[in-house]
């Protein structure tokens, strides 16, 4: 089996991508006009490679051009890529039939650390040959480009999980959740709560993402003036596997100030 290395391709890309659109609990990605299946991949020192199903679900032949980053992330969940030779895969182009399927081999070339390693390849759907024309002209498509998380893992994995450096400051909280363990994990749940006077003044659901290994997280919200002149006491709740991070901080006099 031969790999095809994207060293070169690119020089760096940081940003978050709308077509990274996928769900972490689905085995299949849906794009429009076809499928990847799996929607992650997990490779290990027993698993050191594994096959993505390209399917062509729509009437006309499909063309696509794969490509294969390093993936990172900022405090404020950005997604970071860089080019990486860690992991490759073949074929990088691909024309797939109408109703048909191709195989991608998707391979890592180092061994596994103590730590995750975590990478995207992403697939991208390119212009038809032969565009369909119309009587009003050609037809205009919009092309998909989805990316599939790859996770190279330890031998040993810990899941696990910190909640700190709380602050409310001018009527916006803020609190960092942090990845302690050698694993990504995606929470289950995250609840925010503001109590005073013995009563729940507000509470609030925050979307939730991967945490990387070794990465982290800062949230941010919003107090209403009028219930945040009334808190004492902010609670934070993150479910995590089977582990439930619990904090709560004090608010000091005047964080409500504007």
């Amino acid at each position: 089996m031969r790999f095809l290395s994207p060293r070169g391709r690119a020089s760096a890309f940081v940003g978050l991508f709308a077509s990274l659109a996928l769900c972490h609990v689905a085995t299949t990605g849906w794009a429009g006009n076809f499928q990847v299946n799996p929607t992650q991949v997990f490779l290990s020192a027993k698993t050191s490679s594994a096959l993505l199903t390209l399917r062509n679900d729509s009437d006309d032949p499909l063309r696509f051009q794969l490509s294969i980053f390093a993936w990172n992330q900022s405090s404020q969940g950005e997604v970071l890529l860089k080019p990486t030779d860690d992991v490759v895969f073949f074929p990088s182009l691909v024309i797939v039939a109408p109703g048909d399927e191709r195989k991608i081999r998707v391979g890592a070339l180092t061994p596994t650390t103590s730590s995750e390693k975590t990478y995207r390849i992403f697939v991208e759907e390119l212009p038809s040959m032969k565009p369909k024309v119309t009587e009003t002209g050609s037809q205009v498509r919009v092309l998909t480009r989805l990316g599939i998380p790859i996770f190279h893992q330890p031998d040993t994995r810990k899941i696990a999980g910190s909640v700190d450096e709380m602050a409310l400051r001018n009527g916006q909280f803020s609190f960092r959740l942090k990845n302690t363990g050698n694993v990504h994990f995606v929470p289950q749940g995250i609840r925010v709560r503001g109590y005073g006077h013995g009563e729940t003044l507000f509470e609030r659901e925050l979307e939730a993402w991967y945490i990387l290994a070794d990465g982290l997280k800062v949230y941010e919200l919003d107090v209403p003036k009028y219930e945040c002149a009334k808190i004492s006491t902010v609670a934070v709740e993150v479910k995590v596997a089977e582990s439930m991070l619990k904090e709560t901080f004090d608010i000091p006099p005047g964080s409500c100030s504007k």
